[in-house]
């Protein structure tokens, strides 16, 4: 098999002064990419900024003969989204990878999250997104190509207490790639999810107070952990999110999970379902009670890549069950 490089083409990535995104960023450029390593230098519970960690980083590139720069602009605000894709723009004149990487945690109850709980946690997952993702689609819009790749979490895919500010950031990232995959579709752009799972600073964050939930305590407690046994460092998620961004991966409109050296397409799809009978008068909630069991049954299922196919399948399974011709 032929390297994967990216010789030539300039790799932003968000988050880069530890973890995963420093993985990211290191790899990228020892296969040649130039690099922006944006990170505002704040702890794990999105306190204090410095730009110490990206300047090392970057400075770690360089000393193994590669090209990069060190950016510390906030990602929860457009101005700083602006300001880190211009970085690029204006060394290298162009944007062809973005890594929405930067994030971190503030663990709570459901019903205790506070305004300083939610909000910035919003802010660094999702308006962040926005604010780097938008100006780095137009510049790779004018150039006809492009990789996005947002981060996601099992947290928000499957679930995990004490995090619903965290999931609620990090399951958004699903619908806008959906979008973006879409709309970049007609300029070369692609748009991919992952659910990376690493041993981080973050953990620090990461209080047992969930374990208050005895369902959930009881997944935690009964799961098998031997895989995971020196296998959940960052760079174990490295190759698939490179892969996801480099020239020689075309997928889009996906979501892809990394967990113990573990790679898989996490898919969204819909059952076949029951079809209510003929006519236009909707069916009872007694209806709905009855045939609940069938509605719940995965069966055949189909996976709707965008609304409309859901029509689709619905007919299909309209005329399967005898209701329409």
């Amino acid at each position: 098999m032929t390297d994967i490089r990216f010789d030539g083409r300039v790799a932003i990535v968000t988050g880069a002064g530890n973890g995963l995104g420093k993985t990211y960023a290191l790899e990228l450029a020892r296969r040649r990419a130039r690099v922006v390593v944006n990170d505002l230098g704040g702890s794990g519970s999105g306190t204090g900024a410095s730009a110490m960690a990206a300047e090392l980083v970057v400075q770690e590139i360089r000393d193994a003969g590669g090209e990069a720069i060190a950016n510390a602009d906030s990602v929860a605000t457009r101005e700083g989204g602006n300001a880190i894709v211009q970085a690029a723009l204006d060394t290298w004149g162009k944007v062809d990878v973005l890594i929405s990487n930067a994030g971190f945690l503030r663990n709570n109850r459901f019903e205790d999250l506070t305004d300083q709980e939610i909000d910035p946690i919003i802010d660094v997952h999702l308006k962040a997104a926005f604010y780097v993702g938008q100006p780095a689609y137009r510049a790779m819009r004018a150039k006809g190509y492009g990789r996005i790749l947002f981060t996601g979490s099992a947290s928000a895919m499957f679930g995990h207490a004490w995090q619903a500010n965290y999931a609620a950031g990090k399951g958004a990232m699903l619908g806008l790639s959906n979008v973006v995959a879409i709309e970049g579709s007609a300029y070369g752009i692609t748009s991919n999810v992952i659910l990376p799972t690493a041993s981080s600073r973050l953990e620090a964050e990461m209080t047992p107070g969930f374990m208050e939930i005895p369902e959930f305590a009881k997944a935690f407690q009964n799961a098998d952990f031997s895989l995971a046994q020196e296998r959940i460092g960052p760079e174990f998620n490295t190759p698939l999110a490179l892969y996801l961004v480099s020239e020689a991966c075309t997928a889009t409109h996906g979501v892809y999970s990394c967990n113990s050296g573990r790679y898989a397409r996490v898919r969204i799809c819909a059952a076949e379902g029951w079809v209510s009978p003929k006519g236009s008068v909707p069916p009872t909630l007694e209806q709905i009670a009855s045939n609940f069991e069938q509605i719940c049954t995965l069966g055949e299922y189909t996976e709707p890549m965008t609304p409309y196919d859901e029509f689709t399948s619905a007919v299909k399974a309209a005329r399967k069950q005898g209701v329409y011709p």
